[in-house]
């Protein structure tokens, strides 16, 4: 049991602590300090369904579906060109933001909207966790499976709590524009380069 599930704990931190949209917003989030236990949760959970998903049975379902990796493909850089964007023109018009203090933020329902668009619409978190785990952790024997799976969720879940919670410590780097126009820079990059590889993901599949 222990094996299992450190096993399954290795596997996702291995996979989750990388550059990339989804935790590029989750960290925004936790610096701007802007309903980050609810994008924290909502990361979390959608993780955990789809690595439940993956290692119960959905894995070789995906793997003979080329056609719907192909259409999350496309979706998803046309998503990420979009937030690029935006993340650029903040650069041109930068803010400081006080931690706590931002009255000016976007409601729940939207933050949460544009955290499940990060997580869902990213082919990439269909391979890691649904393909790749899912692959990995329906080779361990049936009475084992359910640990796999809570650790690469534990994984998953202390991952985002201390992106989102611990971002908290820099923000009095974050008090000054500049800082925040590094950030959203580096934020518009990584969405551009993502968005460039997943639409040439999609193109090749034709």
């Amino acid at each position: 049991m222990t094996g299992a599930y450190l096993q399954g704990l290795a596997l996702s931190l291995g996979l989750i602590v990388a550059i990339g949209a989804q935790n590029a917003f989750v960290l925004r989030q936790g610096l701007k300090r802007e309903h980050v236990g609810s994008v924290v949760l909502l990361c979390a959970v959608c993780d955990a369904v789809l690595i439940a998903a993956g290692v119960f049975g959905m894995a070789q379902a995906l793997g003979n579906s080329p056609g719907l990796a192909r259409a999350l493909a496309g979706v998803g850089a046309a998503f990420l060109a979009w937030y690029g964007w935006r993340a650029w023109a903040r650069v041109w018009q930068p803010d400081a933001l006080r931690a706590g203090s931002d009255t000016t933020g976007s409601s729940r329902s939207a933050v949460l909207a544009q955290a499940a668009a990060f997580t869902l619409l990213n082919p990439h978190v269909y391979l890691d966790t649904v393909l790749l785990v899912g692959s990995i952790g329906a080779q361990q024997p049936a009475a084992l499976r359910g640990w796999f799976v809570a650790g690469a969720c534990t994984a998953s879940a202390v991952w985002f709590g201390a992106l989102g919670f611990g971002a908290r410590w820099l923000a009095p780097r974050f008090e000054h524009p500049r800082a925040w126009q590094w950030l959203d820079a580096i934020i518009g990059t990584t969405m551009w380069v993502l968005a460039g590889l997943m639409l040439r993901q999609a193109v090749a599949g034709w």
